[in-house]
């Protein structure tokens, strides 16, 4: 088995018993929909975490840039934290899940780290707001960023944290070899800045997609060559099923909104060209560095799927209206009126929609992608070298029935 399928069994085992309706969604090709009956857990030491706002839980509030956002203010976190966490959803996000599966420490924000024991036991660089591309290129082409973040300086956070955990090259390739590396989705502030800039969606194609997947690859290289063995790469959202852009930039044509999701079709190609230029490159660096595991995550098809056909998997009929917001509109997304200031309304139920502020996904969603991850790869992943395969715990078989009972009791 794979090392990436591991990893998902390890995930599912967690998530799939005692969800809401999502259980039958995404079916394994392989499984043809039937459950694992093996599981065995990949053991890592901690995870490495960079991206943006859809895997921050908690740099945002402490980069003064960002800092008293929405995401330090009620009602955000209400749903399993009970209070502002610094996460930009009603709860848990998305590497919370894979954390816990993982049974992996939490990572520590960056910023919150006080000692090297902080960042020994994982490190998230992820920071909400944060682009793909550095402020200085994205102002070159007319974007301007208020949040002097980019997936670069990540990179560069994470080789000091190397450095302040370990003096010797050794120690610090063995660090990065019991890790995993994480990269969520990263590049959607990029085109929402480009938009926003008035870039048409085929500018945006042309110009920024090469340049997001060169900083990525750029990215995935140095985690490589700093000795990581397991690299997780998060594809591109639905842009055009986000309350945000539905609400802001309205298509001209009925014709521009997928007839099946109600979702604006232009968005979604850029993030659908954005995807294969991405799954594109990491296929170059499976060759190019075949002892390491370099893996693709998709998020774009989970999502839709909710969208297209909510009430399947335990959602309202609502799911391109934003829980938490206000404007009078279809999508309840107005800047005026955004999630925690006083014109806002938050729904009764976050469980049922799709998304939280209008920006970032509930709880529920960040759960039911998690899961999808699980039981499908858009890209078939090759075996390691078993030379190099990280110490895995010892395996046993499990019985559907003791799957649901350990399940039970998370």
């Amino acid at each position: 088995m794979a090392l990436l399928q591991r990893l998902l069994v390890a995930l599912l085992r967690v998530l799939v018993a005692g969800e809401h309706a999502a259980g039958d969604a995404m079916p394994s090709p392989a499984s043809g929909g039937g459950g694992a009956a093996v599981n065995v857990e990949a053991r890592y030491a901690r995870v490495f975490c960079f991206g943006n706002s859809l895997t921050d839980t908690g740099n945002n509030p402490l980069l003064p840039a960002t800092a008293g956002g929405p995401s330090t203010s009620p009602p955000y976190g209400m749903t399993f934290f009970h209070r502002p966490t610094g996460r930009s959803s009603d709860g848990r996000l998305l590497i919370d899940f894979i954390v816990k599966a993982l049974r992996a420490p939490q990572p520590t924000p960056y910023l919150a780290g006080k000692t090297a024991a902080d960042l020994l036991a994982g490190t998230n660089f992820a920071v909400g707001g944060a682009t793909a591309l550095e402020p200085a290129v994205l102002a070159r082409m007319g974007i301007v960023s208020a949040v002097p973040v980019s997936l670069s300086n990540e990179t560069r956070w994470f080789q000091d944290a190397l450095q302040l955990l370990a003096s010797s090259i050794n120690a610090r390739r063995r660090i990065a070899e019991t890790s995993l590396f994480f990269f969520g989705e990263i590049g959607v502030n990029d085109y929402f800045l480009a938009l926003a800039s008035n870039h048409t969606v085929e500018q945006a194609a042309a110009t920024l997609v090469p340049d997001i997947v060169g900083v990525i690859r750029s990215a995935v290289i140095d985690a490589i060559v700093a000795g990581a063995r397991t690299v997780v790469v998060t594809g591109m959202i639905p842009l055009g099923c986000e309350p945000q852009l539905l609400a802001l930039f309205p298509a001209g044509s009925a014709a521009d909104y997928d007839p099946d999701t109600g979702c604006d079709a232009r968005f979604n190609k850029l993030a659908e060209v954005h995807n294969r230029e991405l799954t594109r490159m990491l296929r170059q660096l499976r060759r190019a560095f075949p002892a390491a595991a370099v893996h693709y995550a998709d998020f774009y098809r989970p999502v839709t799927a909710i969208i297209a056909s909510p009430a399947k998997y335990g959602f309202g009929d609502t799911p391109l209206a934003a829980c938490c917001g206000g404007g009078g509109n279809p999508y309840n997304f107005d800047f005026a009126a955004f999630c925690t200031l006083r014109a806002s309304t938050l729904c009764a139920d976050p469980s049922k929609y799709v998304s939280w502020d209008g920006i970032h996904y509930t709880e529920a969603v960040n759960k039911f992608v998690a899961r999808s991850m699980l039981r499908r790869a858009l890209i078939p992943m090759p075996k390691p070298n078993p030379s190099l395969s990280m110490p895995l715990s010892s395996s046993r078989e499990h019985t559907g029935q003791e799957t649901s009972r350990e399940l039970a009791t998370l």
